[in-house]
């Protein structure tokens, strides 16, 4: 099924224009790429907003509509407001069928609640998320799955332990000395981390307080003198 963007082109450009823009609820984007030279067009904020909301728009080839016109376009780079975590602009990519495409795709980490050891209350690290592959247009995958069902402590998963779609590539492992680039993509550990460090916090406070007994009478008077400035 294809994701449908509705766009209209606009002349005006520049802050002030892309500020009138926002305020009648409109997001100033671009599409580039390709032969065609770049065209600036708006959207719709509660429709770009909507789409944005399912994951496979980050991951697929759009068809966006400018007037009579409809290209297809990936999603190449979204800025959004600091603090509202609104959307105030968009990049299209244009895309050519017959030309590979280079994109960033999500990892889907499947079989967590089948997996026996991390029902047992072990610990699934997560090193990548997401990794750049490049393909054709219509190979592009929604997302990449990394089978952790099997896994067992001190067991791991990289790059090359991937199983991609057929047509898909990861771009780092396309160097001559693949070992140098495949990367640790998760494992299985025990919590022990976790565990020394709050060890660690609990020894660290009895010191302080053991520490401290000589000067208790000193600390506080200088608590009751800081209440009376409040």
């Amino acid at each position: 099924m294809s994701i449908t963007v509705n766009a209209l082109e606009r002349k005006d450009q520049g802050k002030g224009a892309s500020r009138r823009l926002r305020k009648e609820e409109k997001v100033p984007s671009i599409i580039y790429g390709g032969k065609a030279a770049p065209t600036m067009i708006a959207l719709n904020i509660h429709e770009i907003t909507h789409l944005l909301e399912d994951e496979n728009t980050f991951t697929s080839v759009l068809d966006l509509v400018v007037g009579k016109t409809t290209e297809s376009v990936v999603l190449k780079d979204i800025q959004r407001h600091p603090a509202k975590n609104v959307v105030t602009h968009i990049d299209f990519l244009r895309v050519d069928s017959k030309q590979t495409l280079v994109t960033t795709t999500p990892l889907h980490f499947i079989g967590v609640e089948e997996n026996e050891a991390l029902r047992l209350g072990n610990m699934l690290n997560q090193f990548v998320v997401s990794i750049e592959i490049s393909c054709l247009p219509k190979d592009l995958p929604h997302g990449i799955d990394v089978d952790v069902t099997s896994l067992e402590i001190g067991d791991h998963l990289s790059l090359t332990d991937l199983i991609l779609p057929e047509g898909v590539v990861i771009t780092s492992l396309q160097h001559e000395d693949i070992e140098a680039h495949d990367q640790t993509v998760c494992s299985v550990s025990e919590p022990k981390i976790i565990e020394e460090e709050e060890e660690e916090i609990i020894e660290g406070e009895e010191g302080s307080e053991e520490g401290g007994d000589d000067q208790a009478g000193d600390s506080e008077d200088s608590n009751e003198d800081g209440d009376d400035a409040e």
